[in-house]
């Protein structure tokens, strides 16, 4: 029984409160994920986002269509949130979105995601599979962050 981590970090030369304030604006999950996963927000927009809003999201992986709800868990703006799954393809999933201000007056996001795959521990056989799709995603969202925001540097891929 295995809770795996994915980590990633994104430098931007924006303010905090900005950058904060564009992750907080659930309409934008849409155009920071991969279009063939079809992605959805079900529950009706705009989200007032606070401790303990429910999320509702129609999503496609691998073929398989899935309903998935999340509660933000932790609401402290401009410096973070967490969002936790509450249904979903996944037995645990706490996704952890740190915003620090850099000396430059740029902003440092850094993503931390805990997940279990179902199943365990059969279903961490699957993992590699699990995490190359992961991988994908984030890897997209970063991508995608950047395009929208401006200027951006990857951290490192090692420290990923």
């Amino acid at each position: 029984m295995a809770e795996h981590t994915l980590t990633r970090s994104l430098k931007l030369d924006l303010p905090r409160p900005e950058v904060f304030d564009f992750f907080a604006d659930a309409g934008n999950l849409e155009r920071i994920t991969p279009p063939e996963i079809n992605f959805n927000i079900v529950t009706p927009l705009p989200i007032n986002v606070e401790q303990g809003t429910l999320i509702d999201y129609t999503l496609t992986l691998r073929g398989i269509p899935l309903k998935w709800r999340t509660e933000i868990s932790v609401w402290d703006p401009p410096c973070r949130f967490v969002d936790q799954q509450l249904r979903g393809p996944y037995t645990q999933w706490i996704h952890s979105h740190i915003f620090t201000e850099t000396d430059d007056g740029g902003t440092l996001i850094e993503d931390e995601v805990r997940y279990r795959l179902p199943l365990e521990p059969l279903g961490d056989i699957a993992h590699f599979l699990v995490r190359s799709e992961l991988d994908r995603i984030f890897d997209f969202r970063q991508e995608a962050v950047a395009a929208i925001l401006g200027s951006a540097n990857k951290a490192p891929a090692a420290a990923r």
